[in-house]
Formats: structure tokens, C-alpha cells, sequence
């Protein structure tokens, strides 16, 4: 506590006059804009076609006696057409369930260089398709996927027609690869330790090991872990080793190796869409770990077809209530079995900031049934035909409509999309902790350096800060409400403190923590996936148009009009300069008016798909 102090009292030494420029880090923006490869207003078509007639059998050989061999094709994909691309079947269950069924519609694994070096298809090295073997709906993975990508990086995913040798084989699930475009994509960086946190076994054929990537300590030798973990990169069973003996033995340094936060996030995400086939559900995998150049492990989510309580448990073993109301905190698992999950929820610490983030998914997502229903509608009115005349889908084309609503049950339970969110909500808003009084944060202002908020119901409050270029290792600094260190008045519930880390000159990265005994509230409420910036050195230009968007009138004082050239959808956020969200919305088409008649008049930052704008309101 003294060492906070110290560096608070420094920063009003050197902050004189008003911060330059403020905003918040958008990650959205990171995402492909509309019109690229994983557009959900589009059912792209993809041809494939093999030199050899004999592709699947050879194809299906190598699945089980050299997964990583690859054969030769030519794939034609939006009037291109890329020589030699390498083909190898992929997946696990959805794999072995066609294939013992004679059915061709088995998942892709497509390598654009493979053959050729430096080919891609859209800045694409590798195309990943999945069959929806598991899906009757065709939209499982794509809306998990539209929630996951609210909170940590996550894979893209949309919707193509794949024909093979002529022939139309069917509507798949196309899906982002996690692979070193990716970790580039989110992290600014890709030659980290990176480990795919599957098990060597198969759902079908002879199994040469067994594994279970559940981070449980096995010993000090790396080859122990050989059949539980698939290393991607040149080095790193040491890292790894490292990050599972301070999550068995060291968890009170567990930080200095692990992204607790984004871990977090990703176990929030699983638990309330119920997403069993991950680390904190029922199998475990399915997970990616990167360890970014600021030492730390990132937990990234793969493969989304068995969210919403998916088929791949089955209801011969629970009952349908019994998978809605699955315990979020663990407690159905034996002591150890989960030792990541169980660690962090046994401190107190950390189970606030999980419930926190449980709050956040339930408050802006779950809850809002009509836009998740309005999502799917959209997307099977744009499938409907391509999903009719596959007739090589596992299920009917009334499953196909009715799984969206209700339970299916055919000897295995396919839960409902719908029918899973409204008993996942019954079961999340009757927590203790969302019924327990919860800190209210508002009013944040910045000036001449005096962070200052508002807050009601909390016994502490932080400014959680960092200058990390990884956006990454956060320090809480004490925000006050006791007349001194830039407080003003005593016990009126305003919180001051100043900005940590301004006499650097470094762009400062913070958000608001505030506590107390049973909840905590964060601001933004996505931290620390968002956050407010404060870089001294940038600004936002105004009037910074481009020649695709146009926006006007500007200065507004009623409705904003936002033109586009070149995009068939619009997603538009507005932002105070301060950083705080007042509107959000998508728009289909190419043009969008903004209601902002409400607002105070001032200056504010319009994003358009990822596009910063100036913007003044009268």
C-alpha cells in the first residue's frame, strides 16, 4: 500500500493540464470486416477436386495410420481456383459417426501451402470444415461463436457449400483455424510456446494412448505429458511444465505464467452456454494455450458444435434439467479433477471476478433471447436451400427448425438452442451472487489527471492499471472516498485517485474495479478484455473519413447517418471520450441513422466495422 501512494503522489507532480486523448480498446475491431472469407451474410461455394478418384479411401487410411499426411487437389472458390492444395480428413467423432455410416460428409482440413509455398485463399493458409454431424441446426458453432468473440479471442465462423469431384457434398460449418495467422491476428505475435489441449485418442479405430489435457501435475518428465497435450510449436513442454506446477503447487504465483483473467472469461463463456466439451464441462478439450511474449499462457477457446447442452453427452446418462442446471463453480467433480478451475474458484478473489463476468454474459447476451433468435432466423433463412439439398445431413429438415426451439431426442439428446439459454438463465439469475448486492459504477471523469467515479454498495475500489504493450498484467492502485489523495469530500461515495504510470509518457491502460464482501462490478464491463487507454501521444483525428464510409451531419443533433460503399452490413458503436459505450447496433444494409437525440451534446468516437470517427453532437 505504501509503494501505491508513493507512485500516485509522483503522478500529480507531473499532471498539469487535461489528458490529451482517451478512448477504449476495441478487440472487435481485430475481427474480419464484412465481406471476408467469414461473413455470415454469405453461403460462399467451394469445389474440390482430387487427382486421385481414389481420395477418400486413401484419405480415410491416413486418418488413422498418418494423420498429418495430405494429399493433392484443386479447389475453385469464388470464380479462383488454386492448384495443389493439401487435403487431409479431420475431427474426432465427427469423423468416425459418418464414416461407420458410409457417409462421405466427413470434416476437411485444407492446407492452401501445402504444395505450393506462400498460396492462400484470402490471406488464408488454412481452411478448417466442419461437418455439423452434431448439429441439427447448422447454427450452434456460429452463435457460440458470436458470444465467445464478445470476451477473448475466438474463432470466426460462417456457414459454405462444399462439392467434391462435381458433386454437391453437402452444407459445412467453415471455421477459422487457430494457427500462427491467428495468434499473429490477436496477439501481434505468433513464435510463442502454442499447445492444441487435446487427447491422443480417436473416437474410433485402435487407440495408441490415452490422454487428458486437465493441467493435473504428472510428474517432471515432459514425456508424461505426450498423449494429453500437442505441442505446435518448435519448444515448450518446459513452459508448460512450468504453468501445471504452479497451478498444482504455486497458485499464489500462478499470475507470473497465466492470463487468470482470460481464463476466466473463457470458463464463464463455457458455463453459460453450456459448452460441456471443454476444460470446465464434461470432456476435457478443446482448448488452445499460447504464451505470449509477456510470459504468460492465453486460454483459447476451439470448437463450438456441442454448445448450448450439444449431443455429445448424450441423455442416457443425465436428464435434461439435470444438464441445464450444470453446477457452474465445479462442484460435481471430484477434488483435483479440474485442478485449474477448482484453484481459482476456491479464492475468493478470483470467484468474484468469475461471477462478474457470469453477470456480464447473462446481463448483455443470454438474456436477450430476441436477438439470438433473430440471428438464427436470419442465418437459416440464408441456409434453408443449401441445407435442404444436402442429402448427406444427419438429421431432418424439421430437427433442422425444431432444434432451435426445443430438446431433440433420437437415442442421444441434441438440446435446444433456445430451450437451453431460457433454463440457463433461470439457472444463472437465481445465484446467490446475483441476488446478493452488487457495487454500482457510474460517472467516470478524468482531469488534469484525477481519475474520479462514482460508486455505490463497495468497501474498495481500484484503478486497475498497466503499460503492458500485451495488454496484460494489471496492478490495482487504491481509489479513495476518504477527503484525501484528490478526494474531495469524505463518505459522498466519489471515488478519486490519480492516473498511475502518467509520468512514464506511456499510453496507460485501466479499468474500474470495484468490491464488496460478495460481488464485484467491473468498468467496462468486459475488462480486461476492454479497458480505457490514455496514450499522451495520440489522437483522433476528426473528420477522419474514408472513401468507403460516409458520416453526416456532423455536428448532429437529433439523428447521425452513416453511408457505406462497400459492406452489406453495418455494426456502429459510439463512444463518449471517455471511453464509456452509449450505443450499439447493427444495421443490414448500407445505411444506418443513429438516434442520438438523448445524448449530451459534446464530443464523441463513432466506430464503424472498426473505423474511428470524430463525431459532435449539438
Amino acid at each position: 500500500m505504501k509503494f501505491k501512494h508513493i507512485l500516485l503522489g509522483v503522478a500529480l507532480l507531473f499532471t498539469s493540464s487535461s489528458l490529451k486523448s482517451q478512448e477504449i480498446y476495441n478487440p472487435q475491431a481485430l475481427y474480419d470486416a464484412p465481406g471476408g472469407v467469414f461473413d455470415i451474410s454469405f453461403v460462399r461455394e467451394m469445389n474440390l477436386v482430387f487427382e486421385d478418384p481414389n481420395y477418400h479411401s486413401v484419405l480415410v487410411n491416413s486418418f488413422f495410420n498418418a494423420p498429418s499426411y495430405r494429399i493433392p487437389a484443386t479447389l475453385n472458390f469464388e470464380g479462383e481456383s488454386y492448384d495443389s492444395v493439401g487435403v487431409r480428413y479431420k475431427g474426432n467423432s465427427t469423423f468416425c459417426l459418418p464414416t461407420d455410416q458410409g457417409n462421405r460428409k466427413v470434416p476437411y482440413n485444407i492446407e492452401m501451402n501445402h504444395f505450393i509455398q506462400g498460396q492462400k485463399l484470402e490471406n488464408l493458409k488454412k481452411i478448417k470444415l466442419a461437418n455439423a454431424w452434431m448439429d441439427p441446426t447448422f447454427a450452434k458453432e456460429i452463435t457460440a461463436s458470436h458470444i465467445y468473440k464478445k470476451y477473448l479471442p475466438s474463432p470466426e465462423v460462417n456457414l459454405l457449400k462444399l462439392n467434391v469431384q462435381g458433386n454437391y457434398l453437402g452444407i459445412y460449418v467453415n471455421t477459422e483455424s487457430i494457427d500462427k495467422q491467428f495468434l499473429q491476428k490477436h496477439f501481434g505475435e505468433k513464435d510463442g510456446v502454442f499447445f492444441k489441449c487435446d487427447p491422443v485418442q480417436v473416437f474410433c479405430g485402435e487407440n495408441t494412448g490415452n490422454g487428458n489435457p486437465d493441467l493435473k501435475w504428472l510428474g517432471a518428465d515432459s514425456a508424461s505429458y505426450y498423449n494429453s497435450y500437442d505441442l505446435k510449436s518448435d519448444r515448450g513442454w518446459g513452459a508448460l511444465m512450468e504453468l501445471i506446477e504452479k497451478i498444482n503447487f504455486d497458485f499464489d504465483n500462478l499470475g507470473e505464467v497465466l492470463n487468470i483473467d482470460r481464463t476466466l472469461w473463457a470458463f464463464a463463456v463455457n458455463s453459460s452456454i453450456l459448452n460441456l466439451d471443454t476444460y470446465n464441462g464434461y470432456y476435457v478439450h478443446n482448448y488452445y494455450l499460447y504464451q505470449t511474449e509477456d510470459g504468460l499462457f492465453q486460454m483459447i477457446p476451439w470448437d463450438f458444435d456441442n454448445a448450448f447442452a450439444g449431443a455429445i453427452l448424450g441423455w442416457e446418462f443425465f436428464e435434461p434439467e439435470v444438464v441445464h442446471n450444470y453446477d457452474t463453480y465445479g462442484n460435481q467433480y471430484f477434488p483435483n479433477e479440474r485442478p485449474l478451475l477448482q484453484k481459482l474458484l476456491n479464492d475468493p478473489l478470483r470467484k468474484k471476478q468469475y461471477n462478474a463476468h457470469l453477470r456480464t454474459i447473462l446481463t448483455e447476451t443470454l438474456l436477450d433471447t430476441a436477438t439470438i433468435r433473430g440471428g438464427i432466423n436470419e442465418l437459416h433463412n440464408l441456409a434453408y436451400s443449401a441445407v435442404q439439398s444436402d442429402f448427406n445431413k444427419a438429421f431432418s429438415m424439421q430437427q433442422f427448425s425444431s432444434n432451435v426451439e426445443e430438446d431433440l431426442w433420437t437415442g442421444w439428446g441434441f438440446g435446444g438452442i433456445l430451450s437451453m439459454v431460457d433454463a440457463r438463465n433461470n439457472y444463472l439469475s437465481n445465484l446467490s451472487t446475483m441476488v446478493l448486492p452488487v457495487p454500482n459504477i457510474s460517472n467516470m471523469s478524468l482531469n488534469n489527471g484525477v481519475l474520479t467515479v462514482d460508486v455505490e454498495l463497495a468497501s474498495q475500489v481500484d484503478v486497475m492499471a498497466t503499460t503492458s504493450n500485451h495488454n496484460s498484467k494489471f496492478e490495482a492502485f487504491e481509489m479513495f472516498d476518504d477527503g484525501t489523495n484528490g478526494d474531495l469530500i469524505a463518505n459522498d461515495n466519489t471515488y478519486t485517485a490519480f492516473l498511475p504510470y502518467v509520468v512514464s509518457g506511456d499510453a496507460v491502460k485501466f479499468y474500474i474495479r470495484a468490491q464488496n464482501s460478495s460481488n464485484m462490478s467491473l468498468l467496462p464491463e468486459r475488462a480486461e478484455y476492454e479497458f480505457f487507454i490514455y496514450d499522451p501521444n495520440a489522437s483522433i483525428a476528426d473528420n477522419n473519413f474514408s472513401t468507403v464510409v460516409n458520416v453526416y451531419p456532423n455536428p448532429a443533433s437529433s439523428m447521425l447517418n452513416v453511408s457505406s460503399k462497400e459492406t452489406q452490413k453495418l455494426h456502429c458503436e459510439l463512444y463518449s471520450m471517455m471511453g464509456e459505450k452509449v450505443l450499439e447496433k447493427d444495421y443490414w444494409g448500407a445505411n444506418a441513422s443513429l438516434n442520438i437525440a438523448t445524448l449530451r451534446s459534446g464530443a464523441y468516437i463513432l466506430k464503424v466495422n472498426g473505423q474511428s470517427f470524430k463525431v459532435l453532437k449539438k
